[in-house]
């Protein structure tokens, strides 16, 4: 009922299982919202295999589990977001609306966790500066890396080699000051940088 706000004509497949949800055409799904501890396969394992089964879908896992590492974790894996259960529903709905507009959202106690790889406090308009100094294909790179996308799949969507992504990736990443995805994801959200800012 929750869900259906997103959208009139929003449809919906159920699986009690990962395996069950493995089992899925994944050509038929958008967005997957995935519970950390299942039935069957569950936490990290469940995570890389959704994300790897349902490659080009948008990856959200909602769940009660709210270790700061585990939550970065999947993240680092191809999360999109990370909801915890605990939160509201309109905290929910933001979160789905922005994650399906091609942001990311991690919950706030994440975002005070992590802590970026920068020698000192940058400030928003210098780092939305340096990313803008990115080449187009390093920005559009980074901006598919923080929904969520796998090299793969980024590799294909832009017709160049997956070498090639993690080139453009880790120059996106040294202008961060990230150390991996994680940690990109983290500071496009805290420092609000919109997803336009990385096109």
């Amino acid at each position: 009922m929750i869900l259906s706000r997103l959208s009139a004509d929003i449809a919906f497949q159920h699986a009690d299982t990962c395996e069950a949800a493995l089992e899925m055409d994944p050509r038929s799904v958008d967005m997957v919202l995935l519970d950390f501890h299942l039935p069957g396969l569950s936490g990290r394992e469940a995570v890389l295999a959704i994300r790897h089964h349902f490659d080009n879908a948008v990856l959200v896992v909602v769940s009660g589990e709210d270790n700061p590492a585990a939550i970065r974790q999947a993240i680092n894996d191809g999360a999109a977001g990370y909801i915890p259960k605990t939160s509201s529903t309109d905290v929910l709905l933001a979160a789905l609306r922005l994650v399906l507009a091609g942001g990311s959202y991690l919950p706030p106690h994440v975002l005070d966790d992590v802590q970026p790889d920068h020698p000192a406090p940058v400030l928003e308009e210098e780092l939305v500066r340096s990313v803008r100094s990115l080449t187009s294909r390093q920005r559009a790179v980074l901006a598919k890396a923080i929904q969520g996308k796998l090299n793969k799949v980024i590799a294909h969507e832009l017709d160049i080699a997956e070498g090639t992504v993690k080139a453009h990736l880790s120059a996106a990443f040294k202008v961060l000051g990230a150390r991996n995805r994680t940690e990109a994801v983290y500071i496009v959200s805290k420092l609000n940088i919109e997803l336009t800012d990385l096109l």
